[in-house]
């Protein structure tokens, strides 16, 4: 298994956690939020960069659930890491 399909099966597991809510934005709102309070800043590119290049989420081992795939695309933005200055 490689460190995509590892991030995928991750991302799949906190999106089934949040889909239970009774409300769909909830649902998005909660993954997102998860995805960007716990995951390190290199765990948020790789996913990101994943998405980038494979828009339906698919890998040849395993794919993101609709529900994640919609929260990631719909919060790119703030799941990006801010860059920082080194001086």
């Amino acid at each position: 298994m490689n460190n995509i399909d590892h991030l995928i099966r991750l991302a799949n597991r906190i999106g089934a956690f949040f889909e239970a809510m009774p409300r769909h934005d909830d649902s998005i709102e909660g993954i997102a939020n998860h995805i960007h309070k716990f995951w390190e800043p290199r765990m948020r590119i790789a996913m990101l960069e994943f998405i980038e290049t494979t828009p339906d989420g698919q890998s040849a081992e395993v794919g993101l659930d609709d529900i994640v795939l919609e929260a990631l695309l719909k919060n790119r933005e703030r799941l990006t890491p801010k860059q920082t200055s080194t001086l």
